[in-house]
């Protein structure tokens, strides 16, 4: 493939899991207003982001029962997904 090829993919693809980042933050700051992740924002936010979530949840329990670390862990496989994309195309 020519190179320029394979520099786009590898932008395009490091760009989507940036914005995927994005959306997961949305979606997590949502938890802090009553009702938001109710609201049609929230639940579209909910059918893109609890999908990749919810491995993590089943194999990191909350905290004292309320403090949910699983979306740190998700966060750290973007950053290693982005940093195996930035490897491989550039």
């Amino acid at each position: 493939m020519d190179s320029q090829v394979m520099y786009a993919i590898g932008r395009t693809l490091s760009t989507l899991l940036q914005y995927y980042s994005y959306v997961m933050i949305a979606y997590i700051l949502l938890s802090w207003f009553p009702n938001a992740r109710e609201s049609r924002f929230g639940q579209v936010l909910a059918m893109l982001v609890e999908p990749f979530l919810a491995p993590f949840r089943r194999i990191i329990p909350p905290i004292g029962g309320m403090l949910d670390i699983s979306p740190i862990v998700a966060f750290l496989v973007l950053n290693l997904a982005q940093a195996g994309i930035r490897a491989i195309f550039f």
